[in-house]
């Protein structure tokens, strides 16, 4: 197959992790609005976001160790079409119990797709071109916030959060007919075996990349799972203006992105650095100037264009310290997802017991302990 016929390859599964990251983290958007639906506190909805990561962290190195054998080409289809299945699940729960459900089915295709994906650039295009089609890839997670959550919970407002759900089972279908058409066969060009990630776990930079990848999305999704509330809460903010305010954090999310995902191959301590630097500042800020709605915006840029970074930075640097861009793709989405559920689960126990605004403050504490992670970290020539 010809190189440049390989790039629509690409955009299909960048498409793929946006269906994804929309499906995780849509509940954002719609947090009150299901839990008012089933009657259930905002920390006991914010399961709706535990689940798809811990099961995610559990199934990336399990699943892909399990499959190595198989055509990555088939495991990526089967994936999207669990997660097609898991949004039409959803929009038709019963019971709060039935969408927890739905969620684990997410949980496993985030772990399966994203191990797989995460490393493919490399193998559908020339080398010369690899960091471009990265990029491509990696742009699906702001894009995920630009446009898939505030989408989804415009649709929530005025057709209910069912039909978003919907609207996302028939955008997977999408995603599934065109990674069928475009992806070549994708034999496993190097076993993934479960010895092979805990020899690369002893690397003293893997060990980094875990330590700040823990506290820096511990700090956002304990924070921003529960931004809604906050603004509706301590903000005032109305529904429309939540969707404006996620909007607008989404598109600071793909400056931050493009920034740092070129800033990172000359500055990677730095840039991880600074992006943490910035979370610690806005969230720990947010219960002070968050209170004015000006205040509140302003502080949400620099949170979205700051954490748009944090996925590429992360992706790099267990990149750097793995043999195997696959097993790298393992680690960076195990190490992810499990501390986006982590985080979830105790942002929702102080929401609960405190307030929206203690949970802000909580993850700018934490983001600066990243900080201090990647200034006290020495590279080894390996």
């Amino acid at each position: 197959m010809e190189t440049a016929a390989r790039w629509p390859a690409v955009i299909a599964v960048m498409m793929g992790i946006f269906a994804i990251v929309t499906t995780e983290i849509l509940p954002i958007g719609l947090l009150t609005s299901i839990g008012a639906d089933f009657t259930v506190s905002d920390g006991m909805a914010g399961l709706m976001m535990t689940m798809p990561g811990l099961l995610a962290a559990v199934a990336a190195p399990l699943v892909t160790a399990a499959t190595a054998r198989f055509d990555r080409r088939m495991m990526l289809c089967a994936f999207i079409l669990l997660l097609a299945v898991a949004n039409f699940m959803a929009a038709a729960a019963t019971g709060y119990w039935v969408l927890l459900a739905s969620r684990v089915l997410v949980g496993l295709t985030i772990g399966g797709f994203w191990s797989i994906g995460a490393g493919l650039a490399s193998r559908l295009v020339p080398a010369a071109s690899t960091a471009r089609a990265a990029a491509v890839i990696f742009s699906a997670v702001p894009l995920g916030s630009v446009l898939g959550v505030p989408a989804g919970t415009l649709i929530g407002q005025f057709a209910g959060w069912r039909t978003a759900f919907v609207v996302l089972g028939i955008l997977s279908a999408a995603v599934l007919a065109a990674l069928l058409l475009t992806l070549p066969a994708l034999p496993p060009a190097q076993a993934t075996r479960l010895g092979l990630l805990g020899r690369t776990l002893k690397h003293t930079g893997t060990r980094f990349a875990l330590a700040a990848t823990f506290l820096i999305v511990l700090a956002h999704f304990g924070a921003y799972t529960y931004i809604t509330p906050f603004l509706e809460q301590v903000t005032g903010a109305g529904p429309a203006v939540v969707t404006g305010a996620l909007l607008v954090y989404g598109v600071a999310g793909i400056a931050g992105n493009l920034v740092c995902g070129t800033a990172v191959a000359r500055w990677p301590r730095a840039t991880f650095g600074a992006t943490a630097g910035v979370i610690a500042a806005g969230t720990v800020l947010l219960p002070v100037l968050g209170q004015d709605l000006g205040g509140a915006i302003a502080l949400l840029v620099l949170w979205g264009a700051a954490y748009g970074g944090v996925p590429v930075c992360s992706q790099t640097w267990f990149a750097r310290a793995a043999a195997n861009p696959e097993v790298a793709g393992v680690l960076f989405t195990a190490s992810f997802q499990a501390t986006i559920s982590l985080g979830a689960l105790l942002g929702g126990a102080v929401v609960d017991r405190g307030s929206p605004s203690a949970v802000m403050v909580l993850g700018g504490l934490t983001a600066s302990l990243a900080v201090l992670v990647v200034a006290a970290y020495r590279p080894q020539t390996r």
